[in-house]
């Protein structure tokens, strides 16, 4: 299903980001950026208030939590994703 392969990219970019010693260093607000404009590409619907990043002795700490609305078989189903990273 498109959304779940859509989601692991999003848990490996965040991943990404949490590992890099150098997002310790960027204001809170780019990172949440970052994250946003990787979810579009990726065509997801995630908004900003979904995205919590901190920063806490140079631990980064990112989560996400959105939810795909997907049509199956004429019913509206929610999924309900969550990527999550700490360094």
């Amino acid at each position: 299903m498109p959304p779940y392969a859509a989601n692991w990219r999003l848990q490996n970019y965040v991943n990404d980001l949490a590992e890099d010693p150098n997002t310790a260093k960027l204001p809170v607000e780019a990172v949440r950026t970052s994250i946003l404009n990787q979810a579009a590409g990726l065509g997801l619907p995630v908004h900003s208030e979904d995205v919590q990043v901190g920063v806490n002795d140079g631990a980064v700490k990112i989560d996400v939590l959105y939810i795909v609305h997907v049509e199956v078989a004429g019913y509206t189903v929610d999924l309900h994703f969550r990527p999550a990273a700490g360094s």
